[in-house]
């Protein structure tokens, strides 16, 4: 074929396209047709090279007019398009023009939903899971949780426990949020949607360890861990819900070491301590593995039986499981106090002062030990009466003590206070008693063995 004619038959194709050309938009097709086509194309060319060197001003011109013409010819589009318009956001110079673009992010993913919402791996489930993200990233505080609510309700009830990890999370912030700005309308729905939650939280975590998948599994298991201590932390768990929350979990998974562990940190965390499934779930986790927590829920329900010896091993053992010493510190104080119930008064100092050596703020602690004094006046100076009262003056030592080092015991102390005052020497006494003198040193004697300052009734 002549040069003539080959030059003939293109200049006839070319009006022949320019005559059809049409964008995607217009035909219902990905690229168009004709001119359009081609122009799609290029468009979509010149995007991608600017965007892969991050040149987002050259990049937005080609990017937005293959977006608005032909939307659905690239998926990558779409990723594209995330970047540009956080560029354009970060550019913004004043709140309005921000929320404009911002506005323009949560269209991108409708329009994604609208021409590849079917694709296999990245589908609606997976877009609004994206879109979700970025809406609550962004907005933070001023998040519409309702709106948020109602976006991701329909993904959970859709796709259940294929639902992607964060929408799940989302999704229970949402009603979280929701419950917080109205607890009479939305507590109940809260607690609904957390069970649910939770359930598909587990559904997804079976089938990660069925896959042996450690990295899902941790996710998972980190994820579902931090939605527990919201709940937890929400006002709405209350012991009756844990306990119908948990009751059927614990028998079913009561082989499963981490989630027992997990359960008996939560139960603590709300509170719920003297429940029978924080008992059952402590005792299942003792018999794998004794730590601390199950220790410390074994011994709560030894109490709760009355069986103290029982309760006061599993506090000892409780004590040898953990480092920490303000868990030791608590050990120790119930250890005391349970010596007090038994007007053991020596022991009760002994293991109220270890509580000291461990949580030096311990003030409930230092009270026991001034009511151990005051309990034991009688003995000490059973035959002085005025000495006697000096034991008072050297408990409320420990009274006056225990509010400073801890001013969430400060109404305790002070009601002590003034009843122990009432016990002190009169001015008549200490003038009549030559071994006391108002304001001088004077050693309490006994068990006690310790230096006050003696101190009259007025």
């Amino acid at each position: 074929m002549k040069l003539r004619e080959i030059l003939s038959i293109a200049v006839i194709l070319t009006i022949a396209m320019g005559a059809k050309a049409q964008t995607g938009v217009a035909s219902g097709t990905p690229f168009g047709s004709g001119e359009d086509s081609l122009r799609c194309r290029q468009n979509i060319s010149l995007a991608q090279s600017n965007v892969q060197t991050q040149n987002f001003a050259d990049a937005l011109p080609y990017w937005k007019a293959a977006y608005d013409e032909c939307p659905g010819s690239f998926r990558n589009l779409y990723t594209w398009g995330e970047q540009i318009i956080q560029w354009q956001m970060s550019q913004a110079t004043d709140d309005a023009q921000r929320e404009t673009y911002f506005n323009d992010l949560m269209a991108l993913f409708d329009k994604r939903i609208k021409y590849f919402g079917n694709e296999a791996t990245y589908d609606v489930n997976w877009i609004m899971n994206r879109k979700a993200y970025f809406y609550v990233t962004i907005k933070g505080e001023k998040a519409d949780f309702a709106l948020l609510y109602d976006w991701l309700k329909p993904m959970i009830e859709q796709y259940q426990e294929q639902t992607q990890l964060g929408s799940l999370t989302y999704y229970l912030m949402a009603s979280q949020n929701l419950m917080a700005s109205d607890p009479d309308k939305y507590m109940s729905q809260y607690i609904n949607d957390f069970l649910a939650v939770n359930a598909l939280y587990d559904a997804k975590l079976e089938a990660a360890k069925a896959a042996n998948d450690e990295n899902q599994i941790n996710t998972i298991s980190t994820m579902k861990a931090g939605t527990e201590t919201s709940f937890a932390q929400s006002g709405a768990a209350d012991c009756e819900t844990m306990e119908r929350v948990y009751a059927s979990k614990i028998d079913a998974q009561k082989t499963d070491l981490e989630f027992l562990k997990t359960t008996l940190a939560l139960f603590q965390r709300v509170g719920c301590v003297e429940t029978d499934s924080y008992f059952a779930a402590a005792n299942y986790a003792h018999v794998i593995q004794p730590t601390y927590e199950s220790a410390y829920g074994q011994a709560g329900a030894a109490l709760k039986k009355k069986d103290n010896a029982t309760a006061e091993k599993y506090f000892l053992e409780a004590i040898e499981l953990t480092s920490d010493n303000v868990q030791k510190s608590t050990i120790n104080y119930l250890i005391a106090s349970l010596a007090s119930g038994s007007n053991n008064y020596q022991k009760v100092r002994s293991y109220a002062l270890r509580a000291l050596e461990g949580n030096p703020s311990n003030g409930k602690a230092m009270l026991l030990i001034g009511q151990a004094y005051g309990a034991t006046a009688q003995s000490v100076y059973p035959n002085d009466p005025v000495l006697r009262k000096m034991v008072y003056v050297i408990a409320v030592d420990k009274f006056e003590r225990a509010r400073q080092i801890d001013p969430s015991c400060a109404d305790d102390a002070n009601r002590l206070i003034s009843q122990y005052r009432n016990n002190f020497p009169t001015t008549e006494e200490v003038f009549m008693h030559p071994d006391v003198e108002d304001g001088s040193p004077f050693l309490v004697g006994g068990w006690i063995n310790e230096r006050t300052t003696v101190k009259v009734r007025r």
